[in-house]
């Protein structure tokens, strides 16, 4: 079932959903297993899975390093389909441009529609850490709009090298991510804005917020992306603070602002054990507000620890 059937059918009832990571190579899905299990009891109607970029690794030979580029995080779409075989609960993967040719991008969507995967996530994606700025891979997307583009016209049957007459075409429902403190490349929120209508323009049917730990900054980002004339569902992305360093980290890396009581609090601490409970009260205050305002679906960040997320849940669904 599409994202966007789910929300209606919920009839104004705020869903629960979850992104995970992958399990790096070598590491067994059982222990993916592990973490959703616990939270299956809440019943989200979806869980998304996260793509990770390529990386270089140097591999020694002949005494010289040999620089390679491998895939840490392999499968996202064999998981994918585990996870939906598993539990019976719909999945979606993240798409990117990062990494991936156009050509590579269509043998993705072909096997999600094989799968009977009718859900993606369209995201650039990041640089990868040897780099400063995002560049495009050769032969693939610059932004997210073109990969938003390509999945709507293989909604339409048209693939990279033509029309492909056939009774079967995918017709996947395409998410988008929005910053409500705005993208951190992005020269003002307004040009963000503006970004976000042209993938709701050319085939986006809802939105996934980046983390925000005021409200205020969720509620007001809603309010100009409806002054903007998009309708669809804007999903607030919420991760609980679990470690005194996110507090350096969060904010040199997304580029956002923490509540100084938020920092206060999580400064008073003396444990990470501490401050992972001071992330949990505060997430479970925010998703309280959050569904007294109407949020859709809150969606948790769960770095693939299940814990913090079923201590928050336990409260609210």
């Amino acid at each position: 079932m599409k994202i966007t059937d789910h929300i209606k059918n919920a009839n104004g009832k705020t869903l629960f959903s979850f992104e995970l990571i992958p399990p790096r190579k070598g590491k067994s899905i059982q222990e993916l297993y592990n973490n959703i299990d616990p939270l299956m009891e809440f019943k989200p109607p979806f869980i998304d899975v996260t793509t990770s970029r390529e990386e270089f690794v140097y591999i020694e030979k002949d005494g010289l390093l040999d620089k390679k580029v491998t895939r840490m995080r392999p499968g996202t779409i064999g998981i994918c389909a585990s996870i939906k075989h598993k539990y019976n609960v719909d999945t979606v993967p993240h798409v990117l441009c990062g990494g991936f040719t156009k050509e590579e991008t269509e043998y993705l969507l072909v096997d999600c529609h094989y799968l009977g995967i009718h859900n993606l996530m369209a995201l650039r994606g990041d640089a990868m850490r040897e780099e400063q700025y995002f560049k495009p891979t050769p032969g693939g997307h610059e932004y997210a709009l073109g990969l938003v583009e390509q999945i709507a016209e293989m909604n339409k049957g048209r693939y990279l090298n033509g029309m492909v007459e056939t009774s079967d075409c995918s017709d996947f429902c395409i998410g988008v991510a929005g910053y409500p403190e705005k993208h951190l490349e992005a020269p003002s929120l307004k040009t963000d804005l503006k970004r976000l209508k042209q993938k709701v323009e050319a085939g986006a049917e809802y939105v996934v917020t980046q983390m925000f730990f005021d409200n205020k900054k969720y509620f007001e980002f809603v309010d100009l992306v409806r002054a903007e004339g998009i309708d669809i569902p804007i999903i607030p992305g919420i991760k609980p603070i679990a470690v005194k360093r996110h507090l350096q980290l969060l904010p040199q890396v997304f580029k956002i602002d923490l509540p100084q009581e938020l920092i206060d609090a999580v400064e008073a601490c003396k444990t990470n054990t501490d401050v992972r409970q001071v992330g949990i009260e505060w997430a479970i205050q925010q998703s309280k507000e959050l569904m007294d305002g109407g949020a859709p679906v809150l969606h948790y960040y769960s770095m693939g620890k299940s814990d913090n997320i079923k201590a928050i849940a336990s409260e609210l669904f």
